[in-house]
């Protein structure tokens, strides 16, 4: 097991889709844990860390990459953006 920290910018249209609390466990067996996030009416602004195996984190970061989401693996130490 293994775990990856990113910073995700959410479109407008995704902000209501449980994409990280709900898709990600289920789809890709992968335990995402929300550290930051900032919400308007236009974007959403999340750092997830992401447990699991090396494989699925990937996967699960390439599907939401698919679906529109702008992702940003952060350094070990690194702050996200402020926002």
């Amino acid at each position: 097991m293994t775990s990856r920290k990113f910073f995700c910018t959410f479109p407008q249209e995704l902000i209501s889709e449980p994409l990280i609390s709900h898709t990600l466990g289920v789809k890709f067996g992968v335990v995402p844990n929300i550290r930051a996030a900032t919400i308007s009416e236009s974007q959403a602004h999340v750092v997830v860390e992401i447990e699991g195996e090396a494989a699925r984190i990937e996967d699960s970061v390439v599907y939401l990459k698919e679906r529109g989401v702008a992702v940003r693996e952060l350094a070990e130490g690194e702050e996200p953006p402020r926002v």
